[in-house]
């Protein structure tokens, strides 16, 4: 058995270590950014990016260091002080977001949509309900500012249409057995686009009857799925004996990245004549997936565990068909109802007398909807 040795007190370590160092990427990020203009040591400088580091979703991380930056670059141009701005400022800066207009992408030169807009207002709103859980504020400037009219029941994706969803799986095939099993990885089992590419080969298990992989949802939970057997097999064609490494690999060997797959989708899309091929994005094929999930039947509870929602109307508001007219509960109630016949001519000085219902095929214009 080993002795254990105490140190004389005078030869304890004097070294410290600074739990800075611990924080994560995007916290990193920012601490460098904000070091660069107030100093490392600077009370913001820490708040901020402790505040970041907080978060154990990565793109929360990015989300809340990215919205911060703007908020703080807002803030200096006026000459005040971040943590010691007051309601009229945070004011202005909803103004100002109004004005701002997107600097890339698609929708490059128009103004910031209301949800981001609303979601760059929460996000300063977020850091002050930190920093006063911390003593380092008094208030937060962002009580009670008015935010833009966002409908939550609505996702802003732009899905497939079934037919689309198919040439994109059929050219997707031709292509290489990669690009299929990517494509159908998105759609069966709609994953976030993270937790796909996290994945390894060895992830794969088989476990109550079924091969799974897990997935790693929000807030790092670990979720096993199972892979139906068109997914296995491609999966399989793709690996080629492979049993090791990224389950999505590169061609160099190395783990594919989200911009990659982004760029074979458009090219895919492009190929497959799907209207939006500039536009489409792994999300795009995760809202497809969802959709169709809930249009072919599968109870509402089984789709939102599938997606890894906490929220059942967040699955909702990816059901693109939910609103359709032919869908709308009335039909069914209508059926329900049984009266006396009427007359076939209406009664003299009843309210719909001499009014007659065209017929679909009647030839006859129908108004369009307004």
């Amino acid at each position: 058995m080993t002795e254990l040795v105490l140190r004389a007190s005078g030869e304890v370590s004097t070294d410290r270590h600074d739990p800075r160092t611990d924080w994560p990427e995007w916290a990193q990020w920012l601490r460098a950014h904000l070091a660069g203009i107030y100093g490392d040591d600077h009370p913001l400088t820490t708040l901020a990016c402790a505040w970041v580091a907080a978060k154990q979703s990565v793109k929360t991380r990015e989300a809340r260091a990215k919205g911060f930056v703007r908020w703080e670059a807002y803030v200096r141009s006026t000459g005040s002080d971040v943590l010691q701005v007051r309601r009229p400022l945070a004011e202005a800066y909803a103004r100002h977001l109004e004005q701002t207009l997107v600097t890339r992408g698609k929708n490059k030169g128009k103004p910031l949509s209301p949800a981001t807009r609303e979601h760059l207002l929460g996000i300063g709103s977020g850091f002050y309900i930190y920093a006063m859980a911390n003593d380092a504020a008094e208030r937060n400037p962002f009580d009670g500012v008015e935010r833009p009219a966002v409908d939550h029941d609505e996702s802003p994706t732009e899905g497939l249409d079934p037919e689309h969803t198919e040439a994109l799986l059929a050219t997707a095939k031709k292509r290489t057995a990669r690009a299929y099993a990517i494509v159908l990885f998105l759609y069966l089992l709609f994953p976030r686009i993270a937790e796909m590419l996290g994945l390894d080969v060895e992830d794969i298990r088989y476990v109550q009857g079924h091969y799974t992989v897990p997935l790693t949802r929000k807030g790092g939970k670990k979720q096993r799925v199972p892979l139906p057997a068109a997914l296995l097999d491609a999966i399989l064609r793709m690996l080629e004996g492979r049993t090791t490494g990224p389950l999505f690999m590169t061609r160099t060997g190395r783990r594919m990245g989200e911009s990659e797959v982004w760029k074979l989708l458009r090219s895919l899309a492009r190929v497959a004549g799907i209207p939006q091929a500039d536009s489409i994005k792994p999300h795009a094929v995760r809202h497809t997936g969802i959709t169709d999930s809930l249009d072919n039947g599968a109870p509402l509870q089984d789709v939102q565990d599938a997606a890894g929602h906490k929220d059942p109307r967040t699955t909702q508001k990816y059901n693109r068909r939910r609103r359709q007219l032919d869908k709308h509960p009335a039909h069914l109630l209508a059926r329900t109802i049984t009266l006396p016949e009427e007359p076939d001519e209406p009664a003299e000085g009843a309210p719909l007398a001499g009014i007659r219902i065209p017929a679909q095929n009647s030839g006859l214009p129908v108004a369009a909807d307004t």
